[in-house]
């Protein structure tokens, strides 16, 4: 096996701001990074046309392009009427970021999918998606919903009933491991016609949790995130860790990625730990083996 994948890193993850993040993702031998367009100067509503082009000249001199960006806007993703139209019309102007900046894709959160089709929650959610994938679509671009709330195969029943691919998958396999324990191998196959971004991350699980104490949902009052970081840390319940330190199966993983033909980023997502840039430098050079 030979990945021919670019590698991307999160930005953020080294949490030197955001151009502090590019120059060490280069630094790091990074392809391209991720970035963070939510809020702060990387807020759409807060970048001028100029600071865009400011910008995309300053990641293009440091030899890298961005991957995607991350655009997801907290809360219960898009499960609350109450607030979509608003979290709506950002996603778009995000996406309208992105496609300036030279990238087709934005990651983001929707909220757990339900498993009843019929109720109100659902179908806010799915309204919402499908008025993003065809805003997506008509700019030959994606929203992608990063996995882990939910078992694959279940993610696919929501997407097969969008009638676009606009929404489609940012895939990363240590949330299916820390968080539903699904397969994150068989997921790919699962997933193989939605797939536009990976990450590369790692983690373990030690015991099963309910997903909306993790994620959040509406109507559910999930448990404190400050108790949930300590449990984590502590590896009560998951743990994040270094690449090839947990249960995912990378050379499974990988060749997963190559039978669907998968030609996009592998992007590192680094979120925990004390020493970023060195976990993220060992994590470049652990995906550099299988180049």
């Amino acid at each position: 096996m030979k990945l021919l994948n670019k590698i991307g890193v999160m930005s953020d993850s080294f949490r030197a701001g955001v151009r502090g993040g590019i120059v060490q993702a280069r630094n790091n031998g990074a392809d391209g990074v991720q970035i963070y367009a939510v809020d702060g100067e990387m807020d759409p509503a807060n970048l001028s046309t100029s600071a865009r082009k400011e910008l995309k000249d300053f990641i293009a001199s440091n030899g890298l392009e961005i991957s995607a960006l991350c655009g997801d806007l907290g809360g219960h993703g898009f499960q609350d009427a109450t607030v979509n139209r608003e979290k709506i019309d950002k996603s778009k102007r995000i996406l309208d970021l992105a496609v300036e900046l030279g990238t087709n894709i934005v990651t983001t959160h929707i909220g757990i999918v339900p498993h009843d089709h019929s109720g109100q929650v659902f179908s806010e959610m799915q309204k919402a998606c499908e008025e993003l994938g065809v805003y997506a679509t008509s700019m030959n671009a994606y929203f992608a919903i990063e996995t882990g709330p939910e078992p694959a195969a279940h993610l696919r029943s929501f997407l097969d009933t969008l009638s676009t691919k606009g929404v489609s998958v940012n895939y990363d396999p240590a949330n299916f491991v820390m968080v539903t324990g699904d397969d994150p191998v068989q997921g790919v196959y699962t997933l193989r016609d939605y797939i536009v971004h990976t990450h590369v991350k790692d983690g373990i699980r030690y015991k099963e949790i309910d997903p909306r104490e993790v994620y959040g949902a509406l109507g559910f009052e999930p448990m404190d995130h400050g108790k949930i970081a300590e449990m984590v840390t502590k590896g009560e319940i998951f743990k994040e860790v270094p690449l090839g330190e947990g249960k995912v199966d990378f050379p499974a993983y990988f060749k997963a990625l190559q039978e669907i033909g998968y030609e996009g980023y592998l992007t590192i997502e680094r979120e925990v730990g004390v020493q970023p840039e060195e976990d993220i430098r060992k994590a470049v050079a652990f995906i550099k083996q299988y180049k």
